[in-house]
């Protein structure tokens, strides 16, 4: 068996999608290159533990879990996250934010202002635009603000934006319609917190980021890793946390949130023999430098 290889998760950066290794490796992503990895005989997923610390259980997590995180370790992890809403001293300064993923599926959110647009490229935002920029607190109030004025969450599941990426509208003028419209009513709203500065509409597309132009439609996706099974692909796009690879199957989505907490090894082979099933339907809708 060659070298083991332990996945951090995808980032994106200014170049595109990166996979991040444990020890601090990265193999950049690029439309056309080939993903092939395998799970050794035997493997099983470890929890990886709190903020980059080992899991004092040495506990075991589902190959169906998107967190690789036992419950203690989840909770710890969680304890100092301003997603969680549990710190309120971070003095960093932050946007709000408007996140379209598809017809009637749109959010708003917070991130800080050193981060760009990543936090949106992370979560698959197909269109977005800044709201205003102000301090945490002042952030978040405006966050609960637009989130009741505007009937829009500040969470979406995830299948329902993979879902949603089989039918978007054609051009960029469509897509960023409905987040206009969402925008000038946010900003014609008072209560807004004098320490946050509102901004004007300027609508960001990530199709093309994404490479979702391609016209290939994903036809199912990788339900979990197992042991001795193996992944392979021509990468063809990618959006927030999911790789769409081209196999003999046709497109199939990878999120890459199952790859932590496995001891991943290379693969010759173009075969895809890790359990795939049906991408799920929208809601109400119809139906070696690295290791590769």
């Amino acid at each position: 068996m060659g070298q083991a290889w332990r996945c951090a998760g995808l980032r994106w950066s200014a170049d595109g999608p990166v996979l991040a290794w444990e020890g601090g490796r990265r193999s950049a992503l690029a439309w056309g290159k080939r993903v092939a990895f395998g799970v050794g005989e035997g493997g099983v997923r470890g929890c990886v533990g709190p903020r980059g610390h080992a899991c004092p259980l040495g506990a075991r997590v589902p190959a169906r879990s998107t967190g690789a995180r036992c419950e203690e370790c989840a909770r710890l992890d969680r304890a100092h996250s301003v997603a969680a809403d549990t710190v309120a001293d971070d003095p960093r300064p932050y946007r709000v934010y408007l996140a379209w993923f598809g017809p009637g599926m749109a959010k708003v959110g917070i991130t800080a202002v050193e981060r760009g647009s990543a936090r949106l490229l992370e979560q698959g935002a197909v269109c977005f635009s800044w709201l205003g920029t102000g301090p945490l607190m002042a952030a978040r109030r405006t966050e609960e603000l637009l989130r009741a004025a505007l009937r829009v969450p500040d969470r979406i599941a995830y299948a329902d934006k993979r879902a949603a990426r089989a039918s978007l509208p054609a051009t960029a003028e469509e897509r960023a319609a409905e987040t206009a419209e969402l925008h000038a009513r946010a900003v014609a709203l008072s209560g807004w917190p004098e320490s946050l500065g509102r901004e004007p509409f300027r609508p960001v597309d990530h199709v093309g980021v994404f490479g979702l132009t391609g016209g290939r439609a994903a036809v199912g996706e990788v339900a979990e890793l197992v042991a001795a099974g193996v992944v392979s692909g021509e990468l063809v796009a990618a959006a927030g946390p999911d790789l769409h690879l081209l196999t003999e199957r046709g497109v199939v989505v990878l999120d890459t949130r199952l790859l932590p907490g496995w001891g991943l090894v290379p693969a010759g082979g173009r075969q895809l023999t890790v359990p795939v099933r049906a991408l799920r339907e929208r809601a109400g809708a119809r139906a070696q430098d690295g290791l590769f």
